[in-house]
């Protein structure tokens, strides 16, 4: 037995037309060529990938999250067990964000499993990719009495099973954000592994959208939010906790659960839209200084990456351009010497970020989008 769908009220089908809402302005923004659009996904995708690992204690910046999402080294030199997971989780959400084009896929045990294996490879003694053995409590914190304790070994392979075959043509009916949130449940509450698996909650959930969601999936995934502050990940915590009642009961109302879900995925749609926004009017006034300096519109590209909080790095720009070595470094000469960026670091740390009119553009569009505060989806029923 796992747990079922809870009964959806009015106001949980209001905030769910808002999200199909949001969906369909977002794929219609997503769709027009924009070159700023590759540069906002791997930002989307570090922040899943750092919120995640950051709720299990592997705390990264955005440098580093980017640089992983890019497919390179991390700037900044980390413990190898934090390199090991948070590489390990880039790899799995990887996969996950090209099932959408597979055109073979179901929903397996071995599918999880092997993902598991994926994002905990990095250390062997926590038997990646298979099941416990024995029993499994969360304490969330040393020396605590559990806070949760999961079913009995010998139940785990056969609610994996009623796990997948309701993912594969159970609640089909139902909508793709709620059958998203319960997969997430009823998954961390499996508890399967010894280890990782509210890692492996958190990219089932995604890999849900994927599934399911033109839109890509990046723009819809919750990691980020849940991840992004001490705040929401108590309230992560908590919701989880209410659902549970400490202990495997799936029989409980998992209403709670799945309105904390719809409410942070609203939240995190209008974020997105945020910096969809911001992204447009940032490019469009960067676009006119390096104009005006006389560069060419390539470098307008260098310039916006210089913008956000991790800056740009040479490397990067040289790949998500397709340019030599000399070309990267003359932008970059030519940006420096008009005045619109400065140097960070040395070595691997070295960075580029906005300086002068470029700085203060960034700072005066980002201040005006987000003068008005997120909404709350529930705040009025």
């Amino acid at each position: 037995m796992l747990f079922r769908v809870p009964a959806i009220d009015q106001a949980d089908e209001r905030v769910l037309a808002e999200l199909e809402r949001f969906r369909g302005e977002l794929r219609h923004q997503v769709a027009e060529p924009r070159r700023w659009l590759g540069q906002l996904r791997r930002s989307l995708i570090a922040g899943a990938i750092r919120g995640s690992n950051t709720i299990e204690g592997y705390t990264v910046d955005m440098a580093d999250a980017e640089a992983v999402a890019a497919g390179e080294e991390m700037p900044t030199a980390r413990d190898a067990q934090t390199r090991a997971a948070v590489t390990g989780y880039a790899d799995a959400l990887t996969y996950v964000l090209q099932t959408a084009r597979f055109e073979v896929f179901a929903f397996h045990p071995m599918l999880l499993s092997a993902l598991h294996f994926m994002m905990l490879r990095g250390g062997l003694g926590s038997s990646p990719g298979r099941y416990r053995a024995g029993p499994i409590w969360v304490s969330g914190a040393p020396d605590n009495p559990p806070v949760y304790t999961g079913p009995d070994a010998e139940r785990v392979p056969e609610l994996m099973d009623e796990l997948c075959q309701r993912l594969q043509s159970g609640d089909r009916d139902a909508p793709v954000f709620v059958r998203a949130a319960m997969a997430h449940l009823n998954l961390v509450s499996i508890h399967p592994w010894r280890d990782g698996n509210g890692r492996m909650a958190r990219c089932l959930h995604t890999l849900v959208l994927a599934r399911q969601l033109i839109l890509a999936p990046e723009f819809s995934s919750i990691e980020e939010w849940l991840g992004s502050s001490p705040h929401n990940t108590a309230m992560y915590y908590a919701a989880l906790g209410d659902a549970q009642g400490g202990s495997f009961q799936p029989e409980r109302d998992a209403h709670g659960w799945l309105r904390f879900c719809l409410r942070a995925h609203h939240l995190q749609a209008q974020l997105v839209q945020r910096r969809l926004d911001i992204a447009a009017e940032i490019w469009k006034v960067l676009a006119d200084q390096v104009a005006a300096a006389g560069l060419g519109e390539r470098a307008v590209a260098a310039l916006y990456a210089t913008t956000r909080p991790e800056g740009a790095r040479r490397a990067t720009y040289i790949r998500d351009e397709g340019l030599t070595r000399d070309q990267a470094i003359r932008d970059l000469q030519g940006l420096k010497a008009a005045g619109l960026i400065e140097e960070a670091g040395h070595g691997r740390t070295q960075r580029y970020l906005a300086a002068g009119p470029a700085a203060q553009a960034e700072r005066s569009v980002h201040a005006a989008i987000i003068a008005q505060p997120l909404r709350d989806p529930y705040g009025v029923d």
